[in-house]
């Protein structure tokens, strides 16, 4: 529920000069959200996993979970109730590396491949976590060409990739990398309705499921510390607005910023919890 404030007499009329420059705020943070598909939608399918309901979008024969998560065929079957369940998790993570080692390899066609290197670099100097370049070893990240920024959800098998349009960032590169590792969205924290109210009203048709606990997905987890609003993998305020008006508040109704400069004091703490 939207938290109220008290109503001044110039109320109207300030918030009418305000909606331009929320909107403009919405579209910069909006060029900062990562989805798999920029601009795209798909068929929305609802499946059941692990007892309770999964939603997700088909967009071009890849099964798109919470923007730019991508399920594999393994999971997709699972949230159909096909397959088997879906591995516990910790630390609102799934499927970690063993060791804490994860292999990967670079496309040769990928540009900019700084933000990789980069982004590798940001990870190994905050977290317990390393990243070696693969030679014959079987489970292992490939980082690649994207239409946008998405990736699986922990280590899945096999190999696995990180796709990357031109736009994707070496923050967004970090967000992405967080995922493979095993993160889910902050925003979708069990308790995060202690700290934020979710206005659906203003959310993208479409993308409502993107602000879904993760509970009520049927995914496992455990909430570490609070929720972090400074966290690489939290959505800001205007993150997916069909409106310019705020689609996540504190709950005192303030609005916040995107971020996806690097990993914050609560990001570190949980994966070090988790690796």
């Amino acid at each position: 529920m939207a938290a109220f404030g008290t109503i001044s007499v110039s109320s109207c009329s300030k918030d009418n000069e305000s909606q331009p420059a929320q909107r403009e705020q919405a579209q910069a943070q909006d060029a900062k959200a990562e989805e798999a598909y920029p601009g795209q939608s798909g068929q929305t399918t609802v499946g059941s996993w692990g007892g309770e309901a999964i939603t997700y979008q088909e967009i071009n024969g890849d099964k798109v979970y919470e923007g730019d998560i991508l399920l594999t065929p393994g999971q997709a079957a699972t949230a159909a109730g096909q397959g088997q369940q879906r591995p516990s998790s910790a630390g609102r993570t799934s499927g970690r590396w063993p060791s804490a080692i994860v292999y990967y390899t670079i496309d040769s066609n990928l540009p900019s491949q700084n933000r990789v290197t980069d982004a590798i670099a940001h990870w190994q100097a905050n977290s317990p976590v390393r990243f070696v370049q693969r030679t014959t070893q079987s489970n292992y990240v490939t980082f690649r060409v994207g239409s946008g920024c998405s990736s699986n959800i922990g280590m899945v098998g096999g190999r696995q990739y990180i796709n990357l349009a031109s736009g994707c960032s070496t923050g967004n590169t970090i967000h992405e990398i967080g995922h493979a590792l095993g993160l889910f969205h902050e925003q979708t924290r069990n308790d995060r309705d202690t700290y934020v109210n979710i206005l659906t009203q203003n959310i993208q048709s479409g993308y409502e499921h993107n602000f879904t606990k993760y509970g009520a997905q049927g995914i496992s987890g455990t909430d570490y510390g609070a929720l972090d609003f400074g966290s690489i993998m939290m959505y800001g305020s205007f993150s997916f607005s069909s409106n310019g008006q705020p689609t996540i508040t504190k709950k005192d109704g303030s609005t916040f910023n995107i971020q996806r400069t690097g990993l914050s004091a609560g990001d570190k703490s949980g994966i070090d919890a988790m690796y």
